[in-house]
């Protein structure tokens, strides 16, 4: 479903995309993600979406930010919210919906077709209005997951759903040895 002459963008819902490849078992190579939607058409934009936690000393995916931003990525970011729930629970709260959305709606007159990793089914308005105004649209996420990390309305709206798992080959990074002292610890656990 894709055209090698038409303008392609994607946006990518950091943490809904994270979510979904955790649960199909795999990590994404963001170099060779880009590098499959380059080949398939003529790649203007790759957004990347997520929210940080600006309090943290260190946040696990700061390297990542930093390396996506250096990389060809736009990175679209904003503080998360903290706040302690009912039953007295840490709490994060970072939604990029409204960001997202707003992104696709000004880029929708110079692509042909938009890619979105995610499987949100608040996007569904969103896909069925940059269907109105011509742009095609894939949603990349897993139906393959227990639940499906798709919403189903999001996938029907779609014109065409792509299955992660299927890019798995493609996109995914080979699984990481552990590191010397992780392995001797994970030994350590098992004797105990």
């Amino acid at each position: 479903m894709f055209y090698r002459d038409e303008r392609l963008a994607l946006f990518i819902d950091g943490s809904n995309l994270y979510a979904a490849a955790k649960s199909l078992g795999f990590d994404i190579d963001y170099k060779l993600l880009r590098q499959e939607f380059m080949r398939r058409g003529k790649l203007l934009r790759a957004f990347y979406y997520t929210a940080l936690l600006e309090n943290d000393d260190y946040s696990p995916i700061r390297p990542l930010v930093d390396w996506l931003h250096y990389n060809g990525f736009t990175m679209v970011t904003k503080p998360a919210k903290e706040y302690i729930d009912s039953q007295g629970r840490r709490k994060v709260k970072g939604n990029m919906d409204i960001e997202l959305t707003v992104d696709a709606m000004e880029l929708a007159p110079r692509v042909d077709h938009i890619v979105l990793f995610s499987g949100d089914g608040d996007f569904r308005p969103l896909v069925e209005s940059l269907q109105r105004s011509g742009v095609r649209v894939s949603v990349v996420s897993t139906i393959r997951s227990q639940p499906p990390m798709i919403a189903d309305e999001l996938r029907r709206q779609a014109d065409n759903f792509i299955e992660l798992d299927d890019l798995k080959d493609v996109i995914g990074r080979p699984p990481r040895e552990p590191r010397p002292q992780e392995a001797a610890q994970s030994e350590e656990f098992a004797r105990d």
